[in-house]
C-alpha cells in the first residue's frame, strides 16, 4: 500500500484520539458541567459545536483511504508498516498546540500560561493511552484492508498475456534495400591525408 493511505488512516484516527483525550481532560478536571462550560468558554473552546462536523470529514477521509488500500492489496501491493512514533508524538503535539491556539485565539496574546493550565497535564497524559488505541485501530483496519483486496484480486479472472515474436520478421524477396556507401569504398579509419 502506497504511503499516502497509510498515513490517511493514521492521522484521523490519531486527531480523533486526541480530541476524545483533550475532552476527558476537561471532563476530569472540572466534573461539575456548570464550572466546566464556564472554562470552556474563557479558554477559547467555542468551535467544539464543528466537531461532529471534522469528525464526518475524518471519517470520510478514512473510509476513502480504505478502499484505496483494498484496491492497492488487489493490485498485489504489500502493506507499509505504520509509524508507531506517529501515534506517540503527534497526539502530544496536537494536544499542546491546540491549547495555546485556543487561548491564542481568544485573548490575541501569546499564552505561554497555557502550559500550567489544570487541564494542561492530565490532557498530555491522557494523548498515551489514546494514542496507543489509534494505533491499533489503524492497524486492524490497515490488515482488513489489505486481506479484503487480497482476497478480492485473487478472486478476479487474471488476463492471459500474449506471447511477443522475439526474431525480426524476415524481408520480402525483391525489398532489399541497395546499400547507402558502395562497396569498396567504406573503411574504417582516420580520413586519408590528402597530399600523400
Amino acid at each position: 500500500m502506497r504511503r499516502t493511505v497509510v498515513w490517511l488512516v493514521a492521522l484521523p484516527l490519531v486527531l480523533a484520539g486526541s480530541q476524545v483525550g483533550h475532552a476527558l481532560a476537561y471532563r476530569w478536571v472540572y466534573p461539575d458541567a456548570g464550572i466546566r462550560l464556564g472554562a470552556l468558554v474563557r479558554t477559547g473552546h467555542g468551535y467544539l459545536s464543528l466537531l461532529p462536523l471534522a469528525f464526518g470529514v475524518a471519517a470520510a477521509i478514512l473510509l476513502l483511504a480504505l478502499v484505496a488500500g483494498v484496491a492497492d492489496a488487489a493490485r498485489g501491493r504489500r502493506l507499509r508498516p505504520l509509524p508507531a512514533w506517529a501515534f506517540a508524538l503527534l497526539p502530544v503535539l496536537a494536544f499542546a498546540v491546540q491549547e495555546h491556539l485556543e487561548r491564542w485565539l481568544v485573548s490575541g496574546v501569546a499564552p505561554w500560561h497555557a502550559a500550567v493550565a489544570p487541564t494542561f497535564l492530565p490532557g498530555l497524559a491522557l494523548q498515551l493511552p489514546f494514542g496507543a488505541l489509534a494505533y491499533l485501530a489503524a492497524r486492524l483496519l490497515l490488515r482488513a484492508a489489505e486481506r479484503l483486496g487480497r482476497a478480492l484480486g485473487s478472486a478476479a479472472p487474471r488476463p492471459r498475456p500474449v506471447p511477443l515474436p522475439l526474431a525480426a520478421p524476415a524481408p520480402a524477396p525483391g525489398s532489399v534495400r541497395p546499400a547507402l556507401i558502395p562497396c569498396g569504398l567504406a573503411k574504417r579509419g582516420p580520413p586519408v591525408p590528402l597530399g600523400v
